[in-house]
């Protein structure tokens, strides 16, 4: 009999070895469930994004001045000088190539284009633009009518593709559900994404950050040596407020 004792040991061990994967596999089952759960994705509500709607892309193209030149003792008036100034400091900051000069023809304002050109010049080369400059003509519909003198330089410019104010879509319909979803019309963030792209100074910071710029020397100076005197090397700010009832006495 003892023969016998082997071949019910063999018999045993596959049949427990059973019965612990089962149990391991019964164990796993609702944990294989609920690993899912938090992946689960609905069809309800799809992606709805201003910024995918009217994205701003960044094009090359041309930075553009308009001005009304008027010529005062034979100088470029004040506020026509301090605009061309600014284009030209602009122009060295993010322009290239060649500035153009586009003078209206035809009129009044034809003539006193051309006699600002000198001044605006002038104002270029104060503004540090000192390359080279194209001046062209192009001609006025209606003399009677103020026509400016148009500045531009090539350059980097942000710009949506999309134009604002359009809806394609009744928000107020009755005939179907569009106007019943809670997402975003078609027109909203138009108007903000076209006034982020037209007010950014340099449009490149859309594209990533600048370098930092380096610290300031003095500034670290006076501190290591407010430091090496036992001093506060901390900046005191001291502010003085004004009491409401003694403003306009």
């Amino acid at each position: 009999m003892s023969h016998f004792r082997p071949l019910r040991t063999r018999i045993r061990r596959p049949l427990a070895e059973k019965l612990r994967l089962a149990a391991l596999l019964g164990l796993a089952a609702p944990l294989a469930a609920c690993s899912g759960v938090d992946r689960v994705v609905t069809g309800s509500t799809g992606p709805n994004d201003y910024r995918t709607r009217h994205p701003i892309e960044l094009k090359q193209g041309r930075a553009d001045l308009e001005v009304l030149p008027e010529v005062r003792n034979g100088e470029l008036d004040t506020r026509t000088r301090a605009q061309v100034k600014q284009f030209a400091q602009d122009y060295r900051g993010n322009g290239s190539g060649e500035i153009g000069i586009a003078l209206p023809q035809g009129g009044r304002s034809g003539g006193e284009a051309r006699s600002a050109l000198p001044g605006i010049r002038r104002a270029l080369a104060a503004g540090g633009a000192h390359g080279y400059v194209s001046v062209s003509y192009y001609p006025v519909a209606n003399p009677t009518l103020a026509a400016p003198v148009r500045l531009s330089y090539s350059t980097i410019v942000a710009q949506t593709p999309t134009r604002c104010g359009q809806w394609p879509n009744d928000l107020a319909s009755g005939s179907s559900t569009i106007g019943w979803k809670n997402e975003e019309y078609w027109n909203f963030g138009c108007a903000s994404q076209q006034m982020m792209a037209t007010q950014v100074a340099d449009p490149r910071d859309l594209a990533g950050p600048a370098a930092v710029s380096p610290p300031d020397s003095h500034i670290v100076g006076r501190a290591i040596d407010a430091v090496r005197q036992g001093k506060d090397p901390g900046t005191a700010w001291a502010t003085q407020n004004s009491s409401i009832s003694t403003v306009g006495n």
